[in-house]
């Protein structure tokens, strides 16, 4: 499987209803990093204290 944004072997893949998707080294560290920057992470970081604090 190559990875869905460049031609390179695929190092991790997911797959969801079906549906798998290949993402090389550099790719996956690329989506990690943004993940980890985005306001969704940081929303459900700050509901999840929240909820726990409860």
């Amino acid at each position: 499987m190559n990875c869905h944004y460049c031609d390179r072997e695929a190092a991790y893949a997911a797959s969801t209803d079906g549906v798998k998707v290949g993402l090389c080294e550099e790719h996956f560290r690329e989506q990690v990093e943004r993940l980890a920057e985005s306001e969704e992470l940081e929303e459900l970081r700050e509901r999840i204290d929240i909820e726990g604090a409860e």
